[in-house]
């Protein structure tokens, strides 16, 4: 408790653009935390799932029982389904469906990445205001007062210092989310595609399949 008080009061020291920065900061957790539920709960891949597509020749039936324990909102099930309903159309057709829904999926990842990568920019700039507002209030006391009064300028320089600082490390934590969510988005696309290309794989196999039977 003595810490937080301490911390608080520090915080107090670094004047009004404390109040703009902690906006940030708030906005920049919320994000994160939001991306990483969203990843945990719906863009988890289970290893029931991934075994069954890289199985030669596996059953529609099989994936679509695995799919239908899924929540509709996750990233695989939407993606996979769209192949499940196209399967019997021609595969150039099932892929540009396939296409148009993982993209619309890659959106939805990216949703807000913006405003990190906003962050990571305007924190620091924020701070190096609190800087120029705190040494100016300093300079402005050494010129009216001279040093008569150390405490007003110390207090002008501790107000620049805290600002930079806090500034500095909004802008870090919001760097490494938004390189980290953006690398997973990243893996998260590529093992889809990776996927979807075996499920059209196994369609041109049950087409050629269907083509040698009527051939017969």
């Amino acid at each position: 408790m003595e810490e937080l008080n301490q911390t608080w009061i520090t915080l107090k020291l670094g004047g009004i653009i404390i109040v703009p920065l902690s906006l940030l900061a708030i906005i920049a957790m919320a994000i994160m935390l939001e991306k990483a539920f969203l990843y945990w709960r719906f863009a988890r891949l289970s290893h029931d799932l991934l075994n069954l597509i890289e199985t030669y020749g596996f059953k529609w039936e099989d994936l679509e029982k695995i799919l239908s324990g899924l929540d509709k909102r996750h990233y695989y099930k939407r993606f996979f389904e769209v192949v499940i309903l196209n399967r019997h159309q021609p595969s150039w057709w099932t892929e540009s469906r396939a296409a148009d829904e993982a993209q619309l999926i890659e959106t939805s990842l990216a949703r807000r990445l913006w405003a990190l990568e906003t962050i990571v920019t305007a924190a620091p700039l924020l701070g190096l205001v609190g800087t120029v507002v705190g040494m100016m209030r300093a300079f402005q006391v050494i010129g009216s007062e001279g040093i008569v009064n150390p405490t007003a300028v110390t207090g002008g320089v501790a107000e620049a210092l805290i600002a930079t600082v806090v500034g500095l490390l909004i802008a870090l934590v919001a760097l490494f989310g938004f390189n980290y969510f953006s690398r997973l988005q990243s893996q998260t696309m590529d093992e889809m595609e990776r996927l979807g290309t075996r499920l059209i794989d196994h369609i041109r196999l049950d087409q050629q399949e269907e083509g040698v039977n009527e051939t017969a």
